[in-house]
């Protein structure tokens, strides 16, 4: 079952302009110390995956998978996005709660 409130608070981010979508974005955002959050979409290829939980877990940014490519795009109004950064702790941190929830459950 997908998570509503996680989705609308990802769309609310971008809103704000506090996420960072497509891979050279993310990783800058996560080199730089700006992201607080990585989305990866649940049907990213396996490199992309790779990439990421390496790279999150060297700079200790949380990583999630969540949505498609498809639905990931469109929670932030663009194309499919294999990924996304929330540059927004608080956000993050609501988003990251709602994920784990819907996982307990």
């Amino acid at each position: 079952m997908e998570n509503k409130k996680a989705r609308f608070l990802i769309g609310l981010s971008m809103k704000a302009g506090k996420i960072a979508s497509g891979e050279f974005a993310v990783e800058k955002a996560v080199k730089q110390g700006t992201a607080h959050l990585v989305i990866l979409a649940e049907d990213a290829s396996g490199n992309t995956e790779k990439k990421f939980r390496n790279m999150c877990s060297y700079y200790r940014v949380p990583l999630v998978r969540f949505l498609d490519k498809e639905s990931l795009g469109a929670a932030i109004g663009r194309d499919y996005r294999a990924c996304a950064a929330v540059l927004e702790e608080h956000l993050a941190e609501e988003i990251r709660q709602r994920l784990e929830e819907q996982q307990q459950q």
